[in-house]
């Protein structure tokens, strides 16, 4: 998960590249031409909203392709929030055929983007301003927001609702990933989690024992360094899964740093992470499954 171990850890093994030449690395390289499209990309617009919640409005990014109705998708970003990376990521979801909202976590806080380019969690003062956004965060909270958000969705013109909803969360996204799936059994039937943290956590609020209320087909990618924290969790998931007779590919992917994922992180694996958008795409089939 994201703290200061992470932190800590990343300049271990990435030493060789320092948190300025990461900055300017990435903003001299932009995101678009990290992500290749999609072959037979289709065409897609995408759109600003806000959505109402029971805690406020939220904003978010919603894209889909041009034309049609397609099953929808429902994105968490990680704790650096809604940003150009993700929006680029949406854009290459909707243009595979979904229908893609992409949510500000942290609306109740603060409005997006708050990180500027080539800034990192790395860095003590970005942690020091994205902390108490996260604080103001509940299980509660996210469930709340999971409703508000599918039926957002399912009110779009671009949205198939005779398919699944599907679920993407990144890092802190993961947990919101099962406890959207939880809280919507009737409307998600596909999950995945990017180097999720706090998935196996102790205590009553743990996503772990949210498993038996889920349904469909899920993808755990985690990290190397992840598990190396945290070996167990990686069992008691798989556990929890086939207990609840629900799907779940759960695999650590070799080399990897948390945060591996996203074009703009520090820790960008381009091999890892198109494989790992591979499997996406692979378990995303489900909600297409009646």
């Amino acid at each position: 998960m994201c703290d200061e171990w992470t932190a800590a850890d990343n300049d271990r093994h990435l030493g060789a590249m320092t948190r300025r030449s990461f900055a300017t690395a990435a903003a001299a390289a932009g995101v678009s031409v990290l992500l290749p499209s999609p072959a037979n990309a289709l065409a897609v617009k995408g759109r600003d909203v806000t959505i109402r919640t029971p805690d406020g409005n939220a904003d978010a990014y919603f894209v889909a392709p041009a034309s049609g109705r397609h099953p929808a998708v429902l994105v968490w970003p990680d704790i650096m929030g809604l940003r150009p990376a993700f929006r680029r990521m949406a854009d290459r979801l909707a243009q595979s055929g979904y229908a893609v909202l992409t949510v500000n976590q942290f609306y109740r806080s603060t409005k997006t983007p708050f990180v500027q380019a080539g800034e990192s969690f790395d860095q003590p003062a970005v942690r020091q301003r994205i902390e108490p956004f996260r604080k103001a965060l509940t299980p509660e909270g996210t469930t709340r927001d999971s409703i508000a958000f599918v039926a957002f969705l399912d009110a779009q013109r671009e949205v198939d609702t005779g398919s699944g909803v599907g679920v993407t969360g990144y890092c802190m996204g993961g947990p919101m990933m099962m406890r959207t799936a939880a809280a919507n059994p009737a409307r998600v039937r596909a999950g995945a989690s990017f180097h999720g943290g706090g998935l196996a956590a102790d205590g009553p609020d743990s996503p772990l024992l949210l498993v038996p209320q889920m349904k469909g087909r899920y993808l755990f990618a985690v990290a190397e360094n992840d598990d190396a924290r945290a070996p167990g969790d990686k069992d008691k998931l798989a556990a929890a899964f086939a207990a609840a007779k629900v799907p779940a590919e759960i695999e650590v992917y070799a080399g990897t740093l948390h945060g591996w994922c996203p074009p703009d992180s520090r820790a960008y694996n381009p091999a890892q992470a198109e494989r790992a958008w591979g499997r996406l795409l692979a378990t995303l089939l489900w909600t297409r499954k009646t």
